[in-house]
């Protein structure tokens, strides 16, 4: 039987959407799967329990600034790169999927070397360092949108093919009943507003939605996942109202897509699988994304992108804060209309299937057709 290998990690958003291309292409073809990911995190457990197998190989970040660590993670890069030539040369696969994140770039590089096609795939609108050096390695590169072109040299845009970004299945067929009784919500006509603050949570945005949370529970039940390092940072709301109308969770993972079908408005960082996931079930953003200097910047340019196609409203800099976030709030109250063409616009970026796509460019290296 064939086997390709998927590499990448480091957080969700880099795993997922490999799930979901994982999920698309065992449906169709009869080939096996083996993950390489990073020996330390969340990589093994969320790989794992979806009932991949996985391989934990050293792993170390490529930083563009002086740091002591940078010292450390030579080594750990350098034995990373020893174990994927070591795994992949006992189990010569067809083919490397890349799906991003440090961790990638050994195996990617071993791949090269040893004459094993690679396939990456960017979910961000800019290709991060990882993706930039992978795509030495690539055959193709994959993005999520036609804008992201603009960041690679001339010389290398004839790899590159826009496939938008995975998301699972799940969320195209989720269930809205069910994320209520989720959230164990009777009322079918009060709104559900969805605070995500990614996997790992955002502290930006639980200080912002608890500074005002008497107010919108005055208009939303709201569902808010704070992350699991943050579940009990806070105090729980005082006031009965509120306290009847707010829920609270560490992450919501099996549950998400039907909680996501039955909100009306999400209020979110714009990491990548967050914003895509978000199209997919066709539901309007308020993002306050992580600002650079904090980041590389990519989730300033995924928020501008949903804000350009009319997807979302952004809130950053010195309007990230409840304030703000009340007054967009009230003008969107005033203006229904406006909420639903967001959550149309929402739905048009997320009509095509990405994972689907993907899956059927790695079946044709099944096939023998590449």
């Amino acid at each position: 039987m064939s086997l390709i290998v998927f590499t990448g990690g480091g957080t969700g958003g880099h795993i997922f959407p490999g799930l979901a291309i994982i999920d698309e292409l065992i449906a169709t073809k009869n080939v096996d799967i083996l993950w390489i990911g990073s020996s330390k995190g969340v990589d093994r457990d969320i790989i794992t329990s979806h009932g991949t197998e996985f391989i934990g190989i050293p792993s170390g970040k490529l930083r563009r600034y002086f740091s002591f660590h940078n010292f450390v993670d030579v080594f750990r890069i350098f034995f990373g790169f020893i174990s994927s030539l070591v795994i992949l040369s006992f189990n010569r696969p067809i083919l490397v999927f890349s799906k991003g994140g440090f961790v990638s770039v050994p195996p990617c590089l071993a791949a090269k070397i040893l004459r094993i096609p690679v396939i990456t795939h960017e979910c961000d609108y800019s290709p991060g360092l990882a993706t930039k050096i992978n795509a030495r390695s690539a055959l193709k590169i994959l993005v999520s949108c036609e804008e992201t072109l603009q960041y690679f040299s001339p010389s290398m845009r004839n790899k590159v093919l826009v496939t938008g970004n995975p998301v699972r299945t799940r969320f195209y067929d989720a269930d809205a009943l069910a994320g209520r009784a989720f959230i164990g919500l009777q009322d079918t006509e009060l709104p559900i507003l969805l605070v995500l603050g990614g996997s790992l949570g955002a502290h930006q945005v639980n200080e912002i939605i608890l500074d005002c949370l008497d107010t919108l529970c005055a208009s939303f039940f709201v569902v808010h996942q704070t992350g699991p390092k943050n579940a009990d940072l806070y105090p729980m709301p005082e006031k009965e109202l509120t306290k009847s109308r707010y829920i609270r969770y560490p992450f919501i993972r099996d549950e998400m897509a039907d909680v996501l079908a039955a909100s009306s408005l999400v209020i979110a960082r714009s990491g990548a699988n967050t914003v895509w996931e978000c199209a997919a079930a066709g539901k309007p953003m308020i993002l306050i994304p992580l600002e650079k200097g904090n980041s590389r910047g990519d989730q300033v340019e995924n928020a501008r992108f949903f804000v350009s196609r009319g997807a979302a409203l952004m809130l950053s800099g010195e309007n990230a804060n409840s304030q703000c976030l009340i007054e967009t709030l009230h003008k969107l109250n005033e203006k229904p209309q406006v909420l639903k063409d967001m959550a149309a616009n929402a739905a048009a970026l997320g009509m095509t299937r990405p994972a689907k796509i993907i899956a059927d460019i790695l079946a044709s290296y099944v096939d023998g057709s590449q």
